[in-house]
């Protein structure tokens, strides 16, 4: 059986720190990168996305998502493999259980794209992940609780599975009563496209569930045309869509950009719904972007645009019932 366009393009992704550099028009040698952060985590990103970095900028916010710098090797205080103590909330393996009326299944180690940033690039997929047996005792770990409502299916991205096998675990999940919400964390949609199809999501909306999509988007420059169009068939669809961010350094931390994507994103009807202090993962220290800082920045959009362009300002502490919010009023 041939394999669908999104699948060739997710195996011809670049893998490479000097093949991305020579794609976007800069010159290997004079940008450094971290050998023990490529060891740790390699290089992803499929060409669609690539298409979208400005050539010849080093400071393109996009390419600072993806490309391995040397302040990987940074070492500071705090910033640990496990961030959020993920690892101690498995009742079941592959499934987390976090907060009172949902759980989060880890449905697979692979993501369309490796953002440098992430909060699980430490995380030991292998043994939460992907066997049949590990995805019935979360399914039946659901069963037996029924004041969980809402099933979260994040990864890696569950997107990266195919139709047949994403939409078997949906509909296992579907058939548990006291289940009212399915919800899909992703960066398929925005990374890659090609991914969403009619038939998909007329089979999860015909589910009998309302289904939540929560895509993952930090800058403006990430929606071009074909992510539009993507988000229409969406909205076609009627699916609720959110999207969370990271605030970033060098990326996002700044109210132009913040504006613009809130701007770009209701345009396209997708709600404009977290904004995420970086976790602090090992590898990602430089990303960070200070509190105080934050704040303001949330300050200055709820004085410049209506307040349904203004993200939630979060954070997620270990042992909290929820995401705490993080913004603070004069």
């Amino acid at each position: 059986m041939q394999s669908p366009n999104w699948q060739k393009q997710l195996a011809n992704a670049i893998r490479r720190p000097e093949q991305l550099l020579e794609y976007v028009g800069l010159d290997a040698d004079s940008i450094g990168y971290s050998q023990s952060g490529l060891e740790q985590f390699p290089v992803r990103v499929p060409h669609a996305f690539a298409n979208r970095i400005a050539r010849s900028n080093p400071h393109d916010p996009l390419l600072r998502q993806v490309f391995p710098y040397i302040n990987e090797e940074t070492t500071k205080s705090g910033f640990v493999v496990d961030p959020l103590a993920e690892s101690s909330f498995q009742p079941v393996p592959g499934l987390l259980k976090k907060y009172q009326d949902r759980v989060l299944v880890i449905t697979t180690g692979a993501c369309a794209i490796h953002c440098r940033y992430c909060f699980r690039r430490h995380f030991p997929y292998q043994e939460s992940t992907g066997a049949h047996s590990q995805w019935q005792q979360g399914l039946e770990y659901i069963r037996d609780n029924s004041d969980i409502h809402e099933v979260i299916f994040s990864g890696g991205d569950p997107l990266s599975l195919s139709d047949d096998k994403l939409l078997s675990l949906c509909e296992s999940v579907a058939d548990i009563e006291h289940v009212d919400r399915i919800r899909l964390h992703t960066r398929f949609p925005v990374v890659l496209p090609d991914r969403i199809n009619n038939s998909l999501l007329e089979r999860l909306t015909d589910l009998g569930k309302e289904i939540v999509m929560v895509l993952h988007i930090n800058h403006a420059n990430e929606i071009d045309d074909t992510v539009s169009n993507m988000l229409g068939l969406l909205k076609q669809h009627r699916l609720y869509v959110l999207n969370q961010s990271v605030l970033l350094d060098g990326i996002n931390n700044n109210v132009e950009s913040l504006v613009q994507l809130s701007e770009k994103l209701v345009a396209n009807h997708v709600v404009p719904y977290y904004l995420h202090l970086l976790d602090p993962v090992a590898g990602a220290s430089h990303y960070e972007v200070a509190l105080a800082e934050a704040q303001q920045l949330i300050r200055e959009m709820r004085e410049s645009v209506a307040g349904y362009l203004v993200p939630t300002l979060v954070t997620e502490k270990t042992g909290e019932k929820s995401k705490t919010l993080m913004e603070r009023f004069p």
